[in-house]
C-alpha cells in the first residue's frame, strides 16, 4: 500500500447511463442479482438496510454510488485489514479512496485529512473508534460536512452492532450518537449475515429513517456442503485435498493446539501452510495473512481469529476439522470459499469426540469473580450446539437447513450437497425409540423430568450414586438398552429432536418432554428410521472430475500463462493477485484471446483503469510476445 494516496485517474462521466458507469468504474457489464436497486435508492439518499450473502456484491453498492454523488462517503468497517483490502482494490481501479487507522503514523494521517479536506476522495474508510473520538466528532466531522460535503455514512458488517450477532462489537452500539452531527446525512448499513433478530436490532441500535430494506437469498448456490465422519484417515483426506490442486483452501480448528500441530504436519507432507490465532505474534499473524492473500502460501490453519478481514475472492474450499460454535459462524466461515462465484468445497468433519470437546468448553463458561457457572450463557451455547448438532447429523439437504435458519425457505433437492447427492441409508430403530420415549413417560408419571444424558444411564444400567438415590432402578426401563453404546444413545436422541418426535425445553438444562407425534411411536403407530453413520465419500470410478473452480478454458496452458504474469505484477505493485484481475476473467481472456484493446475492454471484470493499466501487457501474453519482468 503506497504512503499517500492520490486522486483518481477515474471520473464518471455526465452522460453516462448507471450501467455505463458501472462498466467505466468496476468492469462490469450488468448488475448482480439485487444489486441495482440498493444502488438506485443510495442515489436517492434513502437510509437503508442491505443484506447479501458473502460474494453477492454489496461492497458494490455502496461504492459505486459513493464515485456518482458529490462529497465524500464515510465507511465504518470493523477491521484494519478490511478497509485496507477494499481501499487497494478501489485505487487500483482508479477510484480516490483512503483509509485512516491506528496502522497509520501521525504525519500521513494528517496528510490524509488535508486531502479529505481538499476533496481529493470520494470514500474514506475509518474504524468505529475512529469515528467517535471526541476530536473527529466535535472538530473533523463538521469540516467535512462543509467541505467537500457528507453523501452517506456507510456501516458495514453491521451486524457487529448486535447483541444477538455472530461478531458483536460494543463500539457499533454507540454509532447512533453520530446521527445528531449528521443529521440530513443518509446512513446506509450492509452486512452478509444477519437473522430476523439481528436484522431487527439493527434497525433499532442504528435509528436508521423510513430504511429501504433489501433482503437478498442467503443462498450461495456454487457452494457445495458435506459433512463426514471423522476417523483416523480424516488428515488423509485433508491432505489429498490439498494436493489436488493448487487451490487456496483455509481449515478451521478450535484450538491453538491443533492450528499448530496441523499446519505443522500439512508443511511437512510439502504443502505451502500457515497457522493462524490469537497466540502468534500480531507481526507473525500478519505476514501469514498476506502471504496467503497474495498466494505466497496455498492453504491457512486457522481458528475463528482468521477471515472477518479477508477478502480472498479465490478460495477454493473451506474445511472445519472441528465443530464450528454456532451455525451462523459455520455459514460465516464456510462462506468465505468462493467467493468469486465459482464453484467451491465446504467439508466439515465430526465426530462424537466434538460434542464432548464442546460441551466441556461451555462448562468452562464462568463467572471469573466468584467462579458460579453462567448459567444464561451457558444455556444461549447449549441452545447453538443442539443446533450444529442437528446440522451435522441431518439427512436433510444441509442448504435447507442453513436457510431456515435465516428465516428463508428453501425446497430441496439442492444437488450441491452430500445429503441431496448421496443419500444415507435410513436404519429401523424402531424399538429402541420406543424405550427411550417409554423412559421419559415413567418418568413423567413420577413428575420428574430430565434430560438425555441421564435417559441415557438409566437405560443403560448406570449406577451412579444420584440415580440409586432417586430410586431409578427400579424403573421398568431401567438396564433395558445395554446392548447400545452411549454414542448410539446420544444420536438416537437428537434425531428424535430433529424429527419432533420428542420436545426439549429451551429454558435452562433442556429436558425432554412427550408430544402427541411421540404417543404415535410409543403405540406403534409410527416406524421411527434414522439414517446410518456418516461415511467416508465413496469414490467416483473413471475419468476424474474438475477439482471445485477448475473449468475447462480453450487454453489451458494460456489461463497458468496469465496466473504467472498476474502474480509478477501484483508483487511489483505490492497488491494480492485478484485485485488485478479474478480468475474468472483470466478464465475468459484464455478462453477468447483479445488480441486488440477493444477486444480486451469486453472481458467481464475490465474497467477502464484495468484496460489502460494492464491491458498490452496481457495481450501480449495472449500473442505469446516474450514479456520482459
Amino acid at each position: 500500500m503506497p504512503s499517500t494516496m492520490t486522486p483518481s485517474l477515474f471520473s464518471p462521466q455526465p452522460a453516462d447511463t448507471l450501467a455505463e458507469s458501472l462498466k467505466r468504474a468496476f468492469g462490469f457489464e450488468s448488475f448482480r442479482p439485487g444489486q441495482e436497486a440498493i444502488v438506485r435508492d443510495a442515489l436517492a439518499g434513502r437510509d437503508l438496510l442491505a443484506i447479501m450473502p458473502t460474494g453477492g456484491g454489496k461492497s458494490l453498492c455502496f461504492q459505486l454510488p459513493a464515485i456518482l454523488k458529490p462529497g465524500v462517503t464515510l465507511v465504518v468497517s470493523p477491521l484494519i485489514a478490511l478497509m485496507q483490502d477494499q481501499v487497494r482494490q478501489l485505487i487500483d481501479n482508479g477510484i480516490a479512496a483512503t483509509f485512516i487507522n491506528s496502522s497509520l503514523a501521525s504525519g500521513e494521517a494528517a496528510a490524509r485529512f488535508a486531502g479529505l479536506l481538499r476533496g481529493d476522495f470520494k470514500l474514506l474508510y475509518l474504524a468505529p473508534e475512529r469515528l467517535l473520538q471526541s476530536e473527529f466528532l466535535n472538530v473533523t466531522l463538521p469540516r467535512i460536512a462543509a467541505s467537500p460535503g457528507i453523501s452517506a455514512i456507510v456501516i458495514d458488517e453491521a451486524h457487529c452492532v448486535s447483541e444477538w450477532g455472530h461478531d458483536f462489537r460494543p463500539e457499533y452500539r454507540q454509532l447512533a450518537q453520530v446521527r445528531s452531527r449528521c443529521p440530513d446525512t443518509p446512513w446506509h448499513a450492509f452486512t452478509a449475515t444477519a437473522t430476523p433478530r439481528v436484522r431487527e436490532d439493527i434497525l433499532v441500535q442504528l435509528a436508521l429513517r423510513k430504511p429501504a430494506t433489501h433482503l437478498a437469498s442467503f443462498n450461495r448456490p456454487n457452494l457445495q456442503y458435506a459433512v463426514r465422519e471423522k476417523q483416523r484417515h480424516t488428515y488423509d483426506e485433508l491432505l489429498a485435498l490439498s494436493r489436488t490442486s493448487d487451490a487456496a483452501g483455509i481449515v478451521y480448528c478450535l484450538s491453538r493446539k491443533r492450528v499448530d500441530e496441523l499446519s505443522a504436519k500439512l508443511q511437512e507432507d510439502g504443502v505451502r501452510a500457515l497457522p493462524y490465532h490469537a497466540g502468534l505474534e500480531a507481526d507473525e499473524r500478519r505476514r501469514n495473512q498476506e502471504a496467503f492473500i497474495r498466494d505466497d502460501a496455498q492453504v491457512v490453519v486457522a481458528t475463528i481469529a482468521f477471515g472477518m478481514g479477508i477478502n480472498k475472492p479465490d478460495v477454493r474450499w473451506v474445511v472445519h476439522y472441528d465443530l464450528p460454535r454456532t451455525l451462523e459462524s459455520y455459514y460465516q466461515e464456510s462462506g468465505r470459499a468462493g467467493r468469486d462465484g465459482d464453484p467451491a468445497q465446504c467439508i466439515l468433519f465430526f465426530g462424537a469426540g466434538d460434542i464432548r470437546t464442546a460441551e466441556f468448553l461451555i462448562e468452562q463458561k464462568i463467572d471469573p469473580v466468584s467462579g458460579e457457572p453462567l448459567e444464561a450463557e451457558q444455556r444461549i451455547a447449549r441452545h447453538q450446539l443442539r443446533q450444529v448438532l442437528n446440522y451435522a447429523e441431518s439427512t436433510e439437504c444441509r442448504r435447507a437447513i442453513q436457510l431456515r435458519y435465516f428465516g428463508e425457505s428453501f425446497d430441496p433437492p439442492c444437488n450441491a450437497c452430500d445429503n441431496c447427492l448421496q443419500p444415507r441409508e435410513l436404519k429401523d430403530w424402531t424399538v429402541p425409540a420406543q424405550q427411550y420415549l417409554s423412559c421419559v413417560a415413567r418418568l413423567a408419571q413420577r413428575r420428574e423430568r430430565f434430560g438425555a444424558a441421564y435417559l441415557i444411564e438409566i437405560l443403560r444400567g448406570g449406577q451412579s450414586q444420584k440415580l440409586i438415590d432417586r430410586g431409578h432402578e427400579s424403573l421398568s426401563v431401567f438396564g433395558i438398552g445395554k446392548e447400545h453404546s452411549v454414542d448410539e444413545w446420544r444420536h438416537l436422541a437428537r434425531a428424535l429432536v430433529q424429527q419432533g418426535l420428542v420436545d426439549e425445553t429451551q429454558d435452562g438444562y433442556p429436558v425432554a418432554i412427550l408430544n402427541a407425534q411421540s404417543w404415535q411411536v410409543l403405540r406403534g403407530e409410527r416406524k421411527i428410521m434414522i439414517a446410518e453413520a456418516l461415511q467416508r465419500p465413496r469414490k467416483k470410478k473413471g475419468k476424474r472430475e474438475p477439482s471445485p473452480g477448475e473449468e475447462l478454458t480453450a487454453d489451458v496452458a494460456l489461463f497458468e500463462t496469465l496466473r504467472s504474469l498476474r502474480k509478477r505484477l501484483a508483487d511489483e505493485n505490492g497488491l494480492p493477485p485478484y485485485v488485478i484481475f479474478h480468475d474468472a476473467t483470466l478464465r475468459e481472456i484464455a478462453a477468447r484471446k483479445p488480441t486488440t484493446l477493444d477486444e480486451f475492454a469486453t472481458i467481464a471484470g475490465v474497467g477502464q483503469r484495468k484496460l489502460e493499466k494492464y491491458g498490452e501487457l496481457f495481450i501480449a501474453a495472449v500473442r505469446g510476445d516474450a514479456i520482459s519482468g
